[in-house]
């Protein structure tokens, strides 16, 4: 038997950095998505215990500057994505730079040099992931699914998840549908 279970990736993290913090009786403020303040420095002890607690979730903390940034552009990205009460109406590289005060260029470059990979390159990717949830969880037309991540038509969210995947959206939708139909009989 299988199970299809939707979730909101922020909450998820935020719900996993408070029950660690509150299991260690921490003082905290959660400031942003992936970004936690202290009213006083951790010790060197405590410090480590949130480390070993948030291991098996795979979440680190990061203290390199750049990539405390490139953390922040990806936090950024995700929230421009999965978040629906973020309304983005401006590219996404405006929205970048103005969220991080840098220049985009900047921004840009600094992803590069750490991650290998573009920033564009990053958002389909995370876009093309939030497409395959939506048509795995959701009961939407691959009309709302372009409307709901701000492609500019269906036909250009077709070729990026295409280009990403190997098949189209509708191949995936039917192949999803199979599975499901499978798994109901």
């Amino acid at each position: 038997m299988n199970l299809f279970i939707k979730f909101d990736f922020n909450t998820v993290c935020t719900t996993v950095l408070e029950q660690c913090l509150e299991q260690l009786e921490i003082a905290y403020k959660i400031v942003g998505f992936g970004e936690v303040s202290f009213p006083k420095p951790l010790s060197e002890a405590k410090k480590k215990e949130f480390l070993a607690l948030l291991a098996p979730y795979q979440i680190e903390i990061v203290e390199d500057h750049k990539r405390i940034l490139v953390q922040k552009i990806k936090d950024a990205i995700l929230e421009m994505i999965y978040d629906e009460d973020t309304e983005v109406q401006v590219k996404s590289s405006v929205y970048l730079s103005e969220k991080l005060g840098h220049s985009y260029g900047y921004l840009s470059n600094l992803f590069s040099e750490v991650t290998y990979t573009s920033i564009e390159n990053f958002i389909i990717l995370q876009k093309i992931e939030y497409t395959k949830q939506l048509i795995i969880q959701e009961n939407l037309s691959l009309t709302e699914i372009a409307y709901k991540l701000r492609y500019s038509s269906v036909a250009h969210l077709s070729t990026q998840f295409k280009n990403t995947t190997g098949i189209t959206p509708s191949a995936f939708q039917r192949i999803i549908a199979k599975r499901k139909q499978n798994l109901s009989t």
